[in-house]
């Protein structure tokens, strides 16, 4: 099972407070592990306009603003920036698929704040990280569900609304969802 470019869905229950109504995108997934992004948590003390100018990255007229998320709880003050498939760094993007790419280097900021930066993006300061077969039991416990990730949902801009839509995306009713698990 590869899961890079698809999204997890927390259940209710999950026990890692962190991850309460987490939708993370999965950047790469493999024998060794998994690496993902929570897309649905706005950081609330910093700004992009803040960033910039911690970074001494100078801004332009057709600066774009981006909007700066919690990423997860491994290596916090890392940026990572979940972009649209039309923004590539010489060696420094990972194309995770046909609409997504992740960089997480300076130039990618730099470009942003000059207007040269990809037509959509999320910066995610963290990251949320999994050993070999560390995901896949948690979903087999049902901690996880998953789904294909949409453009649309990954960079809207209703955060708050982001885990209802991707569960409504599988046809299930958030209010449905219990949080003990079963196994046939």
């Amino acid at each position: 099972m590869n899961l890079s470019g698809k999204l997890l869905i927390a259940m209710p229950g999950m026990g890692d407070p962190r991850f309460d109504h987490s939708v993370v995108f999965i950047c790469a997934h493999s024998g060794d592990g998994a690496m993902g992004l929570i897309v649905n948590k706005p950081a609330r003390d910093l700004s992009f306009d803040q960033l910039q100018e911690q970074l001494g990255i100078t801004r332009t007229d057709r600066s774009k603003a981006i909007r700066v998320h919690f990423g997860g709880p491994v290596e916090h003050a890392r940026g990572f920036v979940l972009h649209s498939a039309d923004y590539g760094g010489e060696g420094t993007t990972l194309q995770v698929d046909d609409h997504f790419g992740m960089t997480a280097t300076l130039d990618i900021l730099e470009a942003i704040a000059q207007g040269r930066g990809p037509s959509e993006s999320i910066l995610a300061l963290g990251y949320a990280g999994w050993g070999p077969g560390q995901l896949e039991g948690e979903i087999l416990s049902n901690g996880w569900l998953t789904c294909d990730a949409n453009p649309d949902l990954v960079f809207s801009d209703q955060d708050e609304r982001k885990w209802t839509r991707a569960l409504k995306t599988l046809g299930v009713d958030p209010l449905t969802l219990s949080s003990a698990a079963g196994h046939a």
